[in-house]
Protein backbone atom coordinates (compact mmCIF):
# COMPACT_ATOMS: atom_id res chain seq x y z
CA UNK A 1 0.00 0.00 0.00
CA UNK A 2 1.06 3.58 -0.67
CA UNK A 3 1.46 5.69 2.47
CA UNK A 4 2.71 9.12 3.43
CA UNK A 5 6.38 8.60 4.40
CA UNK A 6 7.53 9.27 7.96
CA UNK A 7 9.88 12.06 6.81
CA UNK A 8 6.91 13.99 5.43
CA UNK A 9 5.25 14.19 8.85
CA UNK A 10 8.50 15.56 10.28
CA UNK A 11 8.67 18.16 7.50
CA UNK A 12 5.07 19.25 8.16
CA UNK A 13 5.65 19.70 11.89
CA UNK A 14 8.78 21.75 11.22
CA UNK A 15 6.94 23.88 8.64
CA UNK A 16 4.13 24.57 11.11
CA UNK A 17 6.54 25.41 13.95
CA UNK A 18 8.41 27.79 11.64
CA UNK A 19 5.18 29.79 11.29
CA UNK A 20 4.39 29.83 15.01
CA UNK A 21 5.36 32.81 17.17
CA UNK A 22 8.57 32.33 19.20
CA UNK A 23 8.01 30.96 22.70
CA UNK A 24 4.63 29.43 21.81
CA UNK A 25 3.03 25.99 22.11
CA UNK A 26 0.55 24.10 19.91
CA UNK A 27 -1.80 21.49 21.39
CA UNK A 28 -3.95 19.17 19.28
CA UNK A 29 -6.10 16.17 20.33
CA UNK A 30 -6.74 12.93 18.46
CA UNK A 31 -10.29 12.16 17.37
CA UNK A 32 -12.48 10.67 20.07
CA UNK A 33 -13.91 7.18 19.66
CA UNK A 34 -17.47 7.52 18.35
CA UNK A 35 -20.14 5.24 19.79
CA UNK A 36 -22.46 3.69 17.22
CA UNK A 37 -24.88 2.29 19.75
CA UNK A 38 -24.60 1.10 23.35
CA UNK A 39 -21.12 -0.48 23.60
CA UNK A 40 -20.45 -0.75 19.85
CA UNK A 41 -17.99 1.73 18.33
CA UNK A 42 -17.83 3.16 14.83
CA UNK A 43 -14.72 2.21 12.87
CA UNK A 44 -12.08 4.62 14.18
CA UNK A 45 -10.93 7.39 11.88
CA UNK A 46 -8.24 9.81 13.05
CA UNK A 47 -8.85 13.57 13.11
CA UNK A 48 -7.46 14.97 9.84
CA UNK A 49 -5.34 17.73 11.41
CA UNK A 50 -3.91 15.29 13.96
CA UNK A 51 -3.19 12.75 11.21
CA UNK A 52 -1.59 15.43 9.03
CA UNK A 53 0.97 16.25 11.70
CA UNK A 54 1.65 12.80 13.13
CA UNK A 55 0.40 9.82 11.11
CA UNK A 56 -0.47 8.40 14.55
CA UNK A 57 -3.58 6.20 14.16
CA UNK A 58 -4.77 5.79 17.77
CA UNK A 59 -7.37 7.56 19.92
CA UNK A 60 -6.66 9.05 23.35
CA UNK A 61 -3.61 10.98 22.19
CA UNK A 62 -2.48 14.61 22.21
CA UNK A 63 0.20 16.30 20.07
CA UNK A 64 2.24 19.08 21.68
CA UNK A 65 4.60 21.17 19.52
CA UNK A 66 7.06 23.50 21.27
CA UNK A 67 9.44 25.32 18.90
CA UNK A 68 12.89 25.64 20.41
CA UNK A 69 12.33 23.28 23.35
CA UNK A 70 15.71 21.90 24.37
CA UNK A 71 14.44 18.41 25.23
CA UNK A 72 12.61 17.96 21.93
CA UNK A 73 10.02 20.03 20.11
CA UNK A 74 7.49 17.24 19.39
CA UNK A 75 5.85 15.65 22.42
CA UNK A 76 3.17 12.96 22.06
CA UNK A 77 0.86 11.87 24.86
CA UNK A 78 -0.65 8.44 24.11
CA UNK A 79 -1.96 5.23 25.66
CA UNK A 80 0.56 2.96 27.32
CA UNK A 81 1.06 -0.63 26.25
CA UNK A 82 -1.42 -2.87 28.09
CA UNK A 83 -1.29 -6.64 27.47
CA UNK A 84 -4.89 -7.26 28.57
CA UNK A 85 -6.43 -4.42 26.53
CA UNK A 86 -4.30 -5.32 23.51
CA UNK A 87 -5.66 -8.86 23.69
CA UNK A 88 -9.17 -7.43 23.22
CA UNK A 89 -8.60 -4.33 21.08
CA UNK A 90 -5.32 -4.77 19.20
CA UNK A 91 -1.76 -3.59 19.60
CA UNK A 92 -0.84 -0.11 20.79
CA UNK A 93 2.26 1.89 19.96
CA UNK A 94 2.82 2.95 23.55
CA UNK A 95 5.29 5.69 24.48
CA UNK A 96 8.24 3.70 23.10
CA UNK A 97 6.49 3.19 19.75
CA UNK A 98 5.52 6.87 19.62
CA UNK A 99 9.22 7.74 19.63
CA UNK A 100 10.51 4.78 17.61
CA UNK A 101 7.83 4.54 14.92
CA UNK A 102 6.14 7.94 14.83
CA UNK A 103 9.03 10.35 15.28
CA UNK A 104 8.12 11.88 18.65
CA UNK A 105 11.06 13.51 20.44
CA UNK A 106 9.43 12.71 23.77
CA UNK A 107 6.34 10.70 24.76
CA UNK A 108 4.30 10.39 27.95
CA UNK A 109 1.31 8.30 29.03
CA UNK A 110 -1.98 10.06 28.31
CA UNK A 111 -3.02 9.35 31.91
CA UNK A 112 -0.23 11.72 33.07
CA UNK A 113 -1.26 14.66 30.89
CA UNK A 114 -2.90 16.66 33.71
CA UNK A 115 0.34 16.47 35.70
CA UNK A 116 2.76 17.19 32.84
CA UNK A 117 1.08 19.51 30.33
CA UNK A 118 0.59 22.56 32.60
CA UNK A 119 4.36 22.51 33.15
CA UNK A 120 4.96 22.52 29.38
CA UNK A 121 2.51 25.38 28.84
CA UNK A 122 3.84 27.47 31.71
CA UNK A 123 6.10 30.28 30.55
CA UNK A 124 4.91 30.10 26.92
CA UNK A 125 3.42 33.39 25.64
CA UNK A 126 0.97 31.97 23.12
CA UNK A 127 -1.15 28.79 22.90
CA UNK A 128 -2.28 27.51 19.48
CA UNK A 129 -5.17 25.04 19.64
CA UNK A 130 -8.13 23.78 17.62
CA UNK A 131 -10.42 26.20 19.43
CA UNK A 132 -14.13 25.65 18.93
CA UNK A 133 -13.94 22.28 17.19
CA UNK A 134 -13.87 20.12 20.33
CA UNK A 135 -15.70 21.64 23.29
CA UNK A 136 -14.54 19.00 25.76
CA UNK A 137 -10.89 19.46 24.83
CA UNK A 138 -11.26 23.27 24.97
CA UNK A 139 -12.42 22.79 28.57
CA UNK A 140 -9.34 20.70 29.35
CA UNK A 141 -7.06 23.38 27.88
CA UNK A 142 -8.64 26.00 30.13
CA UNK A 143 -8.28 23.69 33.13
CA UNK A 144 -4.53 23.37 32.40
CA UNK A 145 -4.25 27.16 32.01
CA UNK A 146 -6.10 27.68 35.31
CA UNK A 147 -3.67 25.36 37.08
CA UNK A 148 -0.89 27.75 35.99
CA UNK A 149 -2.94 30.84 36.91
CA UNK A 150 -3.54 29.47 40.37
CA UNK A 151 0.24 29.48 40.90
CA UNK A 152 0.83 32.98 39.51
CA UNK A 153 1.49 34.28 43.02
CA UNK A 154 4.39 31.81 43.17
CA UNK A 155 5.85 33.24 39.98
CA UNK A 156 4.18 30.95 37.43
CA UNK A 157 3.63 32.61 34.05
CA UNK A 158 0.38 31.71 32.28
CA UNK A 159 0.15 32.41 28.52
CA UNK A 160 -1.65 35.60 27.57
CA UNK A 161 -2.57 34.79 23.97
CA UNK A 162 -4.79 32.05 22.56
CA UNK A 163 -4.88 31.51 18.79
CA UNK A 164 -6.83 29.08 16.59
CA UNK A 165 -4.41 26.65 14.95
CA UNK A 166 -6.74 26.18 11.95
CA UNK A 167 -5.56 29.15 9.92
CA UNK A 168 -1.90 28.08 9.75
CA UNK A 169 -2.58 24.37 9.48
CA UNK A 170 -5.40 24.52 6.94
CA UNK A 171 -3.42 26.73 4.60
CA UNK A 172 -0.61 24.15 4.70
CA UNK A 173 -3.06 21.33 3.93
CA UNK A 174 -4.28 23.16 0.83
CA UNK A 175 -0.97 22.56 -0.98
CA UNK A 176 -0.47 18.87 -1.74
CA UNK A 177 3.07 17.49 -1.83
CA UNK A 178 4.25 14.90 -4.34
CA UNK A 179 3.76 12.20 -1.68
CA UNK A 180 0.18 13.34 -1.04
CA UNK A 181 -0.66 13.38 -4.75
CA UNK A 182 0.73 9.85 -5.03
CA UNK A 183 -1.63 8.64 -2.28
CA UNK A 184 -4.57 10.50 -3.84
CA UNK A 185 -3.79 8.88 -7.22
CA UNK A 186 -4.00 5.48 -5.53
CA UNK A 187 -7.34 6.32 -3.87
CA UNK A 188 -8.58 7.53 -7.26
CA UNK A 189 -7.36 4.38 -9.03
CA UNK A 190 -9.25 2.10 -6.63
CA UNK A 191 -12.38 4.25 -6.83
CA UNK A 192 -12.23 4.25 -10.65
CA UNK A 193 -12.16 0.43 -10.61
CA UNK A 194 -15.17 0.45 -8.28
CA UNK A 195 -17.22 2.67 -10.61
CA UNK A 196 -16.31 0.51 -13.62
CA UNK A 197 -17.38 -2.59 -11.68
CA UNK A 198 -20.72 -0.98 -10.76
CA UNK A 199 -21.33 0.00 -14.40
CA UNK A 200 -20.65 -3.56 -15.52
CA UNK A 201 -23.00 -4.97 -12.88
CA UNK A 202 -25.88 -2.60 -13.63
CA UNK A 203 -29.15 -4.39 -14.53
CA UNK A 204 -32.84 -3.61 -14.26
CA UNK A 205 -34.35 -5.43 -11.28
CA UNK A 206 -31.33 -5.02 -9.01
CA UNK A 207 -31.43 -2.58 -6.10
CA UNK A 208 -29.32 0.53 -5.58
CA UNK A 209 -27.61 -1.30 -2.71
CA UNK A 210 -26.62 -4.06 -5.16
CA UNK A 211 -24.37 -1.53 -6.90
CA UNK A 212 -23.20 -0.12 -3.57
CA UNK A 213 -22.04 -3.63 -2.67
CA UNK A 214 -19.95 -3.74 -5.86
CA UNK A 215 -18.33 -0.44 -4.87
CA UNK A 216 -17.59 -1.62 -1.33
CA UNK A 217 -16.07 -4.86 -2.62
CA UNK A 218 -13.66 -3.02 -4.89
CA UNK A 219 -12.76 -0.48 -2.18
CA UNK A 220 -11.83 -3.20 0.31
CA UNK A 221 -10.12 -5.34 -2.31
CA UNK A 222 -7.94 -2.35 -3.14
CA UNK A 223 -6.93 -1.90 0.49
CA UNK A 224 -9.22 0.98 1.46
CA UNK A 225 -10.56 0.64 5.00
CA UNK A 226 -13.67 2.68 4.30
CA UNK A 227 -15.45 4.96 1.84
CA UNK A 228 -14.40 8.61 2.10
CA UNK A 229 -18.09 9.53 2.65
CA UNK A 230 -21.49 7.87 2.48
CA UNK A 231 -21.87 6.47 -1.03
CA UNK A 232 -24.73 7.88 -3.11
CA UNK A 233 -26.39 5.35 -5.43
CA UNK A 234 -29.41 7.15 -6.87
CA UNK A 235 -31.58 5.65 -9.60
CA UNK A 236 -34.42 7.29 -11.49
CA UNK A 237 -36.01 10.24 -9.68
CA UNK A 238 -33.57 9.76 -6.78
CA UNK A 239 -30.80 11.12 -9.02
CA UNK A 240 -32.38 14.57 -8.53
CA UNK A 241 -31.76 14.41 -4.74
CA UNK A 242 -28.24 15.79 -4.31
CA UNK A 243 -27.30 13.96 -1.10
CA UNK A 244 -29.53 10.91 -1.48
CA UNK A 245 -28.35 8.05 0.73
CA UNK A 246 -31.18 5.54 1.18
CA UNK A 247 -29.70 3.38 -1.61
CA UNK A 248 -32.55 0.85 -1.45
CA UNK A 249 -34.75 1.53 -4.50
CA UNK A 250 -35.13 -0.88 -7.44
CA UNK A 251 -33.19 -0.11 -10.65
CA UNK A 252 -35.74 0.25 -13.45
CA UNK A 253 -35.30 -0.25 -17.18
CA UNK A 254 -35.06 3.14 -18.88
CA UNK A 255 -33.83 5.02 -15.81
CA UNK A 256 -30.47 6.58 -15.18
CA UNK A 257 -28.40 5.72 -12.10
CA UNK A 258 -26.11 8.34 -10.55
CA UNK A 259 -23.29 7.10 -8.32
CA UNK A 260 -21.22 9.50 -6.22
CA UNK A 261 -18.67 7.44 -4.31
CA UNK A 262 -14.98 7.23 -3.46
CA UNK A 263 -12.68 5.51 -1.02
CA UNK A 264 -9.92 6.92 1.14
CA UNK A 265 -6.34 5.69 1.41
CA UNK A 266 -4.16 6.70 4.36
CA UNK A 267 -6.85 9.29 5.22
CA UNK A 268 -6.85 10.86 1.71
CA UNK A 269 -10.17 10.97 -0.13
CA UNK A 270 -11.23 10.41 -3.69
CA UNK A 271 -14.60 11.65 -4.92
CA UNK A 272 -16.07 10.46 -8.23
CA UNK A 273 -19.53 10.77 -9.76
CA UNK A 274 -20.71 8.98 -12.88
CA UNK A 275 -24.20 8.73 -14.33
CA UNK A 276 -25.30 5.98 -16.71
CA UNK A 277 -28.42 4.20 -17.99
CA UNK A 278 -29.49 1.18 -15.95
CA UNK A 279 -29.99 -0.82 -19.14
CA UNK A 280 -26.80 0.39 -20.82
CA UNK A 281 -28.42 2.61 -23.46
CA UNK A 282 -29.10 6.36 -23.10
CA UNK A 283 -32.48 7.65 -24.30
CA UNK A 284 -32.32 10.74 -26.58
CA UNK A 285 -33.33 13.01 -23.68
CA UNK A 286 -30.86 11.44 -21.25
CA UNK A 287 -28.09 11.74 -23.85
CA UNK A 288 -28.90 15.40 -24.54
CA UNK A 289 -28.69 16.36 -20.87
CA UNK A 290 -25.63 14.18 -20.28
CA UNK A 291 -23.67 15.75 -23.14
CA UNK A 292 -24.31 19.28 -21.84
CA UNK A 293 -22.97 18.31 -18.42
CA UNK A 294 -19.93 16.62 -19.97
CA UNK A 295 -19.20 19.65 -22.18
CA UNK A 296 -19.47 21.92 -19.14
CA UNK A 297 -16.97 19.79 -17.25
CA UNK A 298 -14.52 19.90 -20.16
CA UNK A 299 -14.88 23.69 -20.24
CA UNK A 300 -14.13 23.82 -16.49
CA UNK A 301 -10.92 21.78 -16.85
CA UNK A 302 -9.58 24.47 -19.20
CA UNK A 303 -10.04 27.07 -16.45
CA UNK A 304 -7.97 25.20 -13.86
CA UNK A 305 -4.35 26.31 -13.95
CA UNK A 306 -1.94 28.47 -11.98
CA UNK A 307 -2.97 32.17 -11.90
CA UNK A 308 -6.60 31.42 -12.75
CA UNK A 309 -8.95 32.01 -9.84
CA UNK A 310 -11.14 29.50 -8.02
CA UNK A 311 -14.45 30.64 -9.54
CA UNK A 312 -13.44 30.56 -13.21
CA UNK A 313 -14.14 26.82 -13.50
CA UNK A 314 -17.60 27.28 -11.99
CA UNK A 315 -18.35 30.21 -14.30
CA UNK A 316 -17.39 28.04 -17.30
CA UNK A 317 -19.87 25.32 -16.25
CA UNK A 318 -22.65 27.88 -15.76
CA UNK A 319 -22.06 29.30 -19.24
CA UNK A 320 -22.18 25.91 -21.00
CA UNK A 321 -25.11 24.54 -18.95
CA UNK A 322 -27.24 27.67 -19.40
CA UNK A 323 -26.61 27.79 -23.17
CA UNK A 324 -27.35 24.06 -23.41
CA UNK A 325 -30.63 24.35 -21.52
CA UNK A 326 -31.70 27.22 -23.80
CA UNK A 327 -30.87 25.14 -26.88
CA UNK A 328 -33.07 22.30 -25.57
CA UNK A 329 -35.88 24.72 -24.71
CA UNK A 330 -35.70 24.03 -20.98
CA UNK A 331 -34.84 27.69 -20.38
CA UNK A 332 -36.09 30.57 -22.49
CA UNK A 333 -34.33 33.88 -23.02
CA UNK A 334 -30.91 35.45 -23.52
CA UNK A 335 -28.08 33.32 -22.09
CA UNK A 336 -26.26 36.25 -20.43
CA UNK A 337 -29.47 37.54 -18.86
CA UNK A 338 -30.39 34.06 -17.63
CA UNK A 339 -26.94 33.77 -16.02
CA UNK A 340 -27.26 37.23 -14.44
CA UNK A 341 -30.67 36.32 -12.97
CA UNK A 342 -29.39 32.84 -11.96
CA UNK A 343 -32.30 31.18 -13.77
CA UNK A 344 -30.07 28.13 -14.31
CA UNK A 345 -30.20 27.42 -10.56
CA UNK A 346 -33.57 25.70 -11.01
CA UNK A 347 -31.56 22.94 -12.75
CA UNK A 348 -27.98 23.45 -11.45
CA UNK A 349 -28.13 24.51 -7.82
CA UNK A 350 -24.66 23.70 -6.52
CA UNK A 351 -21.15 24.89 -7.22
CA UNK A 352 -18.80 23.17 -9.67
CA UNK A 353 -16.49 21.73 -7.03
CA UNK A 354 -14.68 21.91 -3.70
CA UNK A 355 -11.19 21.41 -2.27
CA UNK A 356 -10.21 17.76 -1.87
CA UNK A 357 -7.68 16.11 0.42
CA UNK A 358 -7.83 14.46 3.82
CA UNK A 359 -11.42 15.63 4.13
CA UNK A 360 -13.65 15.04 1.14
CA UNK A 361 -14.74 18.69 1.45
CA UNK A 362 -11.24 19.73 2.36
CA UNK A 363 -10.05 22.70 4.37
CA UNK A 364 -8.73 25.97 2.93
CA UNK A 365 -10.21 29.36 2.17
CA UNK A 366 -12.02 29.88 -1.14
CA UNK A 367 -11.62 33.65 -0.91
CA UNK A 368 -8.64 35.68 0.29
CA UNK A 369 -9.21 39.33 1.14
CA UNK A 370 -12.68 39.17 -0.37
CA UNK A 371 -11.37 37.97 -3.75
CA UNK A 372 -11.60 34.46 -5.21
CA UNK A 373 -8.45 32.52 -4.40
CA UNK A 374 -5.90 32.22 -7.19
CA UNK A 375 -5.08 28.59 -8.01
CA UNK A 376 -1.53 27.37 -7.38
CA UNK A 377 0.42 24.20 -8.11
CA UNK A 378 -0.48 21.40 -5.69
CA UNK A 379 -4.06 22.46 -4.94
CA UNK A 380 -6.52 19.56 -5.36
CA UNK A 381 -10.19 19.99 -6.16
CA UNK A 382 -13.24 18.30 -7.63
CA UNK A 383 -15.00 19.33 -10.84
CA UNK A 384 -18.63 18.23 -10.65
CA UNK A 385 -21.23 20.03 -12.75
CA UNK A 386 -24.75 18.63 -12.92
CA UNK A 387 -28.26 19.11 -14.26
CA UNK A 388 -31.25 17.93 -12.22
CA UNK A 389 -34.77 18.11 -13.63
CA UNK A 390 -37.19 17.50 -10.79
CA UNK A 391 -39.82 14.82 -11.46
CA UNK A 392 -42.36 17.40 -10.23
CA UNK A 393 -41.20 20.21 -12.53
CA UNK A 394 -44.38 21.17 -14.40
CA UNK A 395 -42.65 23.87 -16.48
CA UNK A 396 -40.90 21.34 -18.72
CA UNK A 397 -42.19 18.62 -21.03
CA UNK A 398 -42.80 15.28 -19.30
CA UNK A 399 -40.02 13.54 -21.26
CA UNK A 400 -37.37 15.58 -19.36
CA UNK A 401 -38.70 15.05 -15.85
CA UNK A 402 -36.75 12.95 -13.38
CA UNK A 403 -33.45 13.13 -15.28
CA UNK A 404 -30.52 13.87 -12.96
CA UNK A 405 -26.93 13.87 -14.27
CA UNK A 406 -23.70 14.70 -12.47
CA UNK A 407 -20.15 14.00 -13.66
CA UNK A 408 -17.34 14.47 -11.15
CA UNK A 409 -13.58 14.10 -11.35
CA UNK A 410 -10.67 14.90 -9.05
CA UNK A 411 -7.88 17.15 -10.30
CA UNK A 412 -4.58 18.56 -9.04
CA UNK A 413 -3.28 21.90 -10.29
CA UNK A 414 0.02 21.47 -12.18
CA UNK A 415 2.42 23.96 -13.78
CA UNK A 416 0.75 23.40 -17.17
CA UNK A 417 -2.89 23.24 -16.05
CA UNK A 418 -4.34 20.29 -14.16
CA UNK A 419 -3.89 16.54 -13.86
CA UNK A 420 -7.14 14.54 -13.82
CA UNK A 421 -6.67 11.80 -11.22
CA UNK A 422 -9.90 9.95 -12.00
CA UNK A 423 -9.68 9.44 -15.74
CA UNK A 424 -9.97 5.65 -15.36
CA UNK A 425 -13.78 5.59 -15.56
CA UNK A 426 -15.50 5.87 -18.96
CA UNK A 427 -17.22 9.21 -19.39
CA UNK A 428 -18.48 9.73 -22.95
CA UNK A 429 -21.83 8.27 -24.00
CA UNK A 430 -20.12 5.95 -26.50
CA UNK A 431 -17.56 4.69 -23.95
CA UNK A 432 -20.20 4.01 -21.29
CA UNK A 433 -22.53 2.20 -23.70
CA UNK A 434 -19.63 0.11 -25.08
CA UNK A 435 -18.43 -0.90 -21.60
CA UNK A 436 -21.92 -1.88 -20.49
CA UNK A 437 -22.66 -3.78 -23.73
CA UNK A 438 -19.45 -5.80 -23.29
CA UNK A 439 -20.50 -6.76 -19.75
CA UNK A 440 -23.87 -8.19 -20.83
Amino acid sequence: MIHIPKAEYTRRRKALMAQMEPNSIAILPAAAVAIRNRDVEHVYRQDSDFQYLSGFPEPEAVIVLMPGRQHGEYVLFCRERNAERELWDGLRAGTEGAIRDFGADDAFPITDIDDILPGLIEGRDRVYSAMGSNAEFDRHVMEWINVIRSKAHLGAQPPNEFVALDHLLHDMRLYKSAAEVKVMREAARISCAAHVRAMQASRAGLHEFSLEAELDYEFRKGGAKMPAYGSIVAAGRNSCILHYQQNDAVLKDGDLVLIDAGCEIDCYASDITRTWPVNGKFSPEQKAIYEIVLASQEAAFKQIAPNKHWNQAHEATVQVITAGLVKLGLLQGDVDELIASEAYRAFYMHRAGHWLGMDVHDVGEYKVGGEWRVLEVGMALTVEPGIYISPDNQTVAKKWRGIGVRIEDDVVVTKQGCEILTGGVPKTVAEIEALMAAAR
